[in-house]
């Protein structure tokens, strides 16, 4: 049975898409979708996940398409409208929990630039004893060398871990990893799992 919790943050604790974003950008879909799949893509934007600050992984973006250069500074400079509340079960999940004494950790895929700014959105993050963020330790999830920094950091072995994150790739590897995990997909079902986990 695990004994701690490791929480993804974007679309676990707070919810978070770059349409949200784009769709006051872009007036037509078509154009809202070219812009998504072909200019800033997520592959492109991993860069900062890895690392990358805005203002390096901007640049070549801008001289490949230098008519949406205004489109792609906005990713940066108004990063924060990508954003839309906080998830209230993983905020209520979190602070019982906390109530009930279960240690409870990050472990996220997010430049390092933004990242204070994200734990300042809601109050169940001041919760969690610690993070580990993919732009420090350039590394992302779903490798498994992330999942064994998180471990020795916080001190507990992978199966005293139950991890919860919204990517299936991410869960895949962590399961192979040997944490115990929850693929969150329906924010009504994560009470149910950590109960079923014995964490509650």
């Amino acid at each position: 049975m695990p004994k701690a919790v490791l929480w993804d943050i974007g679309n676990v604790v707070v919810r978070w898409d770059p349409r949200t974003l784009y769709a006051k950008i872009f007036k037509e879909p078509a154009e809202l979708d070219r812009f998504l799949s072909h200019v800033c893509t997520m592959v492109w934007h991993v860069n900062h996940d890895l690392g990358v600050t805005f203002a390096e992984n901007r640049k070549g973006l801008i001289e490949r398409f230098p008519e949406y250069e205004a489109e792609i500074r906005a990713w940066e400079e108004r990063w924060w409208e990508m954003f839309s509340g906080t998830i209230p079960e993983t905020e209520a999940a979190i602070e019982a929990l906390h109530g009930a004494g279960v240690p409870q950790f990050g472990l996220t895929n997010m430049s390092h630039e933004v990242f204070d700014g994200v734990i300042a959105m809601s109050p169940a993050f001041a919760r969690l004893e610690g993070y580990v963020v993919s732009a420090e330790e350039n590394l992302i999830k779903p490798d498994p060398r992330i999942y064994a920094i998180a471990c020795a950091r916080f001190g507990h072995a992978a199966g005293d871990i139950l991890f919860v994150d919204d990517s299936a790739a991410n869960i895949a590897a962590a399961k192979t990893f040997g944490l115990n995990t929850h693929h969150f997909t329906d924010p009504a079902a994560l009470r149910p799992a950590l109960e079923a986990h014995g964490l509650l």
